[in-house]
């Protein structure tokens, strides 16, 4: 395995109670694929990827991101 695939941080995105999480390889894929697919607001995400979650009233759903553990 390559350093950079070992240092990456993966992050797992759950979006209500969807059991499957999404998974992205850095907080800027991830806050795009929010902004395009999820449609999230940039203070619904700011605050998602500060307090690791957000719903609503700040978003329509419950959204979950957390660092993947090894």
């Amino acid at each position: 395995m390559s350093g950079a695939a070992a240092s990456m941080a993966w992050l797992d995105l759950r979006v209500e109670d969807d059991p499957h999480p999404r998974r992205f390889d850095s907080p800027e894929t991830l806050r795009a694929y929010l902004t395009r697919i999820e449609r999230l607001t940039p203070d619904a995400i700011t605050l998602l990827l500060g307090r690791g979650e957000v719903g609503p009233p700040d978003a329509r759903r419950v959204y979950r991101v957390q660092p993947l553990q090894p």
